[in-house]
């Protein structure tokens, strides 16, 4: 296969300086404050980006080392392949994350939800259209029965069985 090489379009800014305590996702981090600081040759990019409550951001993991296929992923107690998980160290290290769009301001958008470190270099931006991408799920495998605690764990801490 052919390499593939992207460009950071921004920069993430958000009050985690690093990974220890940070939420692990974006559901866990209800109000949490951050910006976007788009590259300027990008703003014309965000012309009617106001009209939408949401964004999915698209980043690279920047700060995630190593490859690894199965991880013991922050949910749970057992490993897992890397695919059917959510951890960091993965063969690309991209992250997502839906988050909410409080304002824009010259090249800086405002949201919060922000469960992503400070200075992460921004992908890509898309708007959350939940008709579009809000879907119904049949299984969501190991998940089952640990997801409701996604709000408790952050990323220095480990699973707990109940």
């Amino acid at each position: 296969m052919q390499p593939v090489t992207y460009q950071p379009i921004g920069i993430i800014r958000s009050p985690y300086v690093d990974v220890v305590g940070m939420p692990i996702q974006a559901v866990a981090a209800r109000g949490v404050a951050g910006t976007i600081e788009l590259a300027p040759s990008l703003a014309g990019g965000i012309k009617d980006i106001e009209g939408f409550s949401h964004l999915t951001l698209i980043y690279h993991l920047h700060l995630s080392k190593g490859v690894e296929l199965e991880v013991v992923p922050f949910m749970d107690l057992k490993a897992h392949g890397i695919f059917a998980t959510r951890s960091p160290k993965r063969p690309n290290p991209i992250g997502i994350s839906v988050v909410r769009l409080t304002g824009v301001e010259e090249g800086r958008l405002l949201i919060e939800d922000v469960d992503i470190v400070d200075g992460t270099p921004l992908l890509d931006i898309k708007p959350y259209v939940p008709a579009i991408d809000d879907r119904q799920t049949d299984r969501i495998g190991w998940f089952a029965g640990r997801v409701e605690r996604v709000q408790e764990i952050r990323a220095d801490d480990r699973f707990q069985q109940p």
